[in-house]
């Protein structure tokens, strides 16, 4: 169950709940998993307030860790052969949503929830989210030097919005590891304006795929532990 702490939130908790339900109805049922999936959402009494809040109940899945946490883990960096499938996976979580018409709005490190033994990603936390040509409604104070130029200056955000935090987020989760093609990718998808990065998570997807072969060749599962 998900709560807001202010009734002034609730808008936040419907835009969750919002893009969720749009997602599973116009959404590819094979990436569903990629998204959290929405129980139910309903209005209840702060018991100690009075006060009426949205809750949201979302489905749970043991076993998953934010990349804060895999960070954590690996304060030099991580491999570029392990970020790649969590980027791939990343890209496939946002082109479901936007296919779906949903800018997900807050791509950050403790949004991208993992599981390592099966490489499984969670794209977690749809408060922010919007259509495609509309504002952020806000975001996290303390994080916003992630955000790309559009999302501080209250300007309409895009596919570009979701895709250049993708990248801040694989960027850093690598650190110095990163060779130079991959830091390559990640500045095309972080152009400033909105109107010059790709749009297209799919089509980027493609993309992303020849850089890792053209670096590692085919590719081949590589176990991943929280335990270096």
């Amino acid at each position: 169950m998900k709560a807001p702490r202010h009734p002034s939130d609730n808008d936040l908790m419907a835009r969750e709940a919002r893009a969720l339900r749009r997602i599973a109805e116009r959404g590819d049922p094979r990436h569903l998993a990629y998204v959290p999936r929405l129980v139910d959402s309903y209005p209840a009494r702060d018991p100690s307030t009075g006060a009426q809040l949205l809750v949201n109940v979302l489905e749970t899945v043991p076993g998953l860790h934010s990349l804060d946490d895999v960070r954590r883990a690996y304060p030099g960096g991580v491999d570029p052969r392990d970020a790649a499938w969590m980027w791939r996976r990343l890209l496939v979580a946002l082109g479901l949503a936007h296919r779906a018409g949903v800018v997900h709005g807050a791509v950050l490190p403790r949004n991208v929830l993992i599981e390592p033994d099966a490489h499984g990603l969670v794209l977690v936390d749809w408060c922010f989210s919007t259509e495609p040509g509309g504002l952020a409604p806000a975001l996290v104070t303390e994080l916003a030097d992630w955000y790309p130029p559009e999302v501080t200056a209250r300007r309409p955000c895009g596919p570009g919005t979701d895709i250049a935090l993708a990248a801040s987020c694989m960027t850093w989760l690598m650190a110095d590891r990163a060779p130079r093609e991959l830091r390559a990718f990640a500045d095309g998808c972080r152009q400033p304006a909105l109107s010059a990065r790709p749009d297209d998570a799919w089509r980027l997807l493609r993309e992303l795929d020849e850089v890792l072969e053209r670096l590692y060749g085919p590719r081949t599962f590589r176990p991943f532990t929280l335990n270096p």
